[in-house]
């Protein structure tokens, strides 16, 4: 699939670390460093712009070594990019750990991955079909 992509970064493409990555990795392209504080939260620029083909988006998802690591992660993971957005692509990262947290310009923050979904036509019933679970929700099943 070949997608519309405009990059205004310092950086190379998105691209592929390896060739069953689901995901790329996206970039900060900031002018300078940016010191997330501990549970501190910011807006961070990539500097790439696209066009994504009806009936996809693209998923903004936790790089799981800064996760692990640093205790950063995306703030509404999965961000979702909409196939109508053109404007630049932005990344709402927070600080989980209990120490400060220096972005640095090219670092990499979060993945992206391009998902498809469908569109749903609503038909308003009566009542559902039964199942075995029925209702139940979390941890119905007593498992961990």
């Amino acid at each position: 699939m070949k997608i519309n992509i405009i990059n205004k970064s310092k950086h190379e493409m998105p691209a592929y670390a390896t060739p069953l990555s689901a995901g790329v990795d996206l970039r900060a392209n900031i002018e300078e460093a940016i010191e997330l504080q501990p549970l501190e939260r910011k807006l961070i620029p990539t500097g790439i712009f696209m066009a994504l083909p009806e009936g996809y988006e693209a998923q903004i998802r936790p790089r799981s070594g800064l996760a692990a690591k640093h205790g950063i992660t995306v703030l509404n993971t999965p961000g979702t990019i909409d196939a109508d957005y053109r404007g630049e692509i932005k990344v709402i990262l927070i600080n989980l750990s209990s120490t400060p947290f220096v972005i640095e310009d090219g670092e990499r923050i979060c993945q992206m991955v391009i998902a498809q979904h469908a569109h749903v036509e609503w038909q308003e019933v009566d009542s559902l079909d039964e199942t075995e679970r029925g209702a139940g929700g979390f941890g119905h099943t007593g498992k961990i």
